[in-house]
């Protein structure tokens, strides 16, 4: 079919954004439900454990990195760095601790699914050309006030490997205004084309991390990449390969955010490397059910 401009500007830039795509009552919807996921949250017990010695430390990280690798088909609790003390105790309130839900609100909890598999979604998803599209991963990002941090310069194939590249698609949802001021996204235009010169991996079992970086990130230009400001309701869609990074929020307000990752499943192989993989209770589910 005939590409409409905007499409061929994504193809172009490997990144576009569609303001008012979602309501504010979807975005508000959203966003009163996670505050409900946090009022039943409770706080995981790797971060309640109170350091000792060096091997509980080892041990510690272990744990966690396994919360981290097993959280492909459930709803967990990532938090930014100095909320708790050695005791797991807030340092400060729990709904402003959290720096992510992931990965798997699409699939477990009824908003966040209804959001993921709307038909506009899906109508965009046929505009895009997607045959077989399936859901791989869901986070809602909170870029708390003063403290959500910095996400330096990457690209999404990074942790999403896919043969061929060029098959994984970011859906990025601004639930409130994100600003220069409260770290919006930055771009590359046009890095998408260059293929990808960092992949994180698997380590292999017995490794004392539970994944591993193989290859190097390149050095980008600070001048090369240009702000993306999204009002409340914008999508971002976010080519697999483009490079992108977000500043760190020293404002006095946070930038909420919902997003989760497509792939395009036809001819293509999700590399058995990814931290991510399908599991036998959640395979990756279809965009357009």
């Amino acid at each position: 079919g005939e590409q409409s401009p905007c499409l061929f500007q994504f193809r172009e830039d490997g990144f576009l954004v569609l303001e008012q795509f979602f309501t504010a009552e979807e975005c508000d919807s959203m966003r009163s439900q996670i505050q409900r996921i946090i009022a039943e949250m409770e706080v995981p017990l790797h971060c309640r454990t109170e350091f000792s010695t060096k091997e509980e430390e080892q041990l510690q990280s272990q744990g966690s990195s396994d919360y981290f690798l097993t959280s492909g088909d459930k709803i967990r609790f990532f938090f930014e760095k100095g909320v708790l003390d050695g005791r797991g105790n807030f340092l400060v309130p729990k709904e402003r601790s959290i720096s992510k839900i992931g990965h798997a609100l699409h699939a477990h909890d009824p908003v966040f699914k209804q959001i993921t598999h709307s038909s506009k979604v899906q109508e965009l998803g046929r505009k895009l050309g997607l045959e077989r599209p399936v859901v791989v991963q869901s986070m809602y990002i909170f870029k708390q006030p003063g403290i959500g941090g910095e996400v330096t310069p990457h690209q999404d194939a990074t942790f999403l490997h896919t043969e061929p590249l060029g098959r994984v698609l970011g859906f990025w949802i601004a639930l409130e205004d994100a600003r220069q001021e409260n770290g919006c996204l930055w771009f590359i235009p046009g890095s998408h084309t260059s293929g990808i010169t960092r992949r994180m991996v698997r380590a292999a079992p017995g490794a004392s991390t539970c994944v591993e970086f193989v290859g190097s990130e390149r050095a980008y230009d600070d001048s090369q990449f240009i702000p993306l400001p999204v009002s409340k309701g914008g999508l971002v869609l976010i080519h697999g390969e483009v490079v992108h990074k977000s500043e760190l929020n020293s404002s006095e307000s946070s930038r909420h955010v919902f997003t989760f990752h497509v792939m395009e499943a036809k001819d293509t192989s999700w590399s058995k490397e990814n931290w991510l993989q399908p599991t036998p209770e959640l395979p990756f589910p279809s965009l357009y059910t």
